[in-house]
């Protein structure tokens, strides 16, 4: 499905390039309209990213997003400093549809299991975040991509599919905000490796043709958040690929 996506901070949609918060675009949009638009157009399910919650959990928006999803019908998933479970139980309270979880997970994976399993598969999102190592395989960042985990994609994600992982969203962070065209040929492994796994492909949408390549591929999601605002092509359009693709 195509999930479009917006950043937010301070109530502001942004987007980061490459998750650095000292380049940063604002976007002259109403967050609200903005996910009103992309719901009405035939979005299935929206992406937030709490770009001050990531920063400081202190200051997570619950207000603003408790507020965006009492105003929308279509699911949203939120992720954004998720680092604890008071965290996790704040979000679904507000009616957020799935809790996104980063670094912890790859701090932490049984924990973050141990959630999984009391609140439902379904509820978490697991976002990792990849660079890939010399060797070409996909080594995992954390904290915002400034810190390399030192562990590969396979040994974090182990103990997340005993637990009954579904969603998975993978940034190639290398391509995020760049608008380069997404890593298709590393989706095409991890969906040839977990093809139980539902992935969401992130980071580096630029055209139409790399909706239909992604798709071609069998990708579960393809988050769109820069293309859509920078007017690369609408949402109308994306939806068209991926059901005609």
């Amino acid at each position: 499905m195509i999930i479009p996506a917006i950043d937010l901070i301070d109530g502001k949609v942004v987007r980061l390039e490459k998750g650095d918060f000292n380049a940063v675009t604002q976007f002259d949009y109403s967050p609200l309209a903005q996910l009103k638009a992309y719901q009405d157009a035939g979005s299935e399910l929206l992406h937030l990213v709490d770009l001050d919650g990531a920063k400081n959990p202190q200051n997570r928006q619950l207000d603003t997003i408790q507020n965006l999803v009492a105003n929308l019908s279509a699911p949203i998933q939120v992720g954004g400093g998720v680092r604890s479970e008071a965290d996790v139980q704040a979000l679904l309270e507000i009616g957020v549809a799935k809790v996104v979880i980063g670094s912890l997970s790859v701090s932490q994976p049984e924990l973050v299991a141990s959630w999984m399993q009391k609140y439902g598969a379904s509820k978490i999102t697991i976002a990792l975040d990849v660079r890939l190592d010399e060797a070409g395989e996909p080594e995992v960042l954390t904290h915002g991509w400034q810190k390399g985990s030192g562990k590969q994609l396979s040994e974090v994600i182990a103990p997340l599919l005993e637990a009954g992982l579904t969603d998975v969203l993978c940034t190639d962070v290398d391509r995020d905000g760049m608008l380069t065209g997404p890593n298709v040929e590393l989706y095409q492994r991890l969906i040839a490796t977990y093809p139980a796994v539902r992935w969401q492909a992130s980071g580096g949408i630029a055209e139409l043709s790399d909706l239909s390549e992604l798709k071609a591929i069998n990708i579960g999601g393809i988050i769109i958040g820069k293309a859509l605002l920078a007017g690369r092509f609408n949402i109308e359009e994306a939806l068209a690929c991926w059901q005609n693709g």
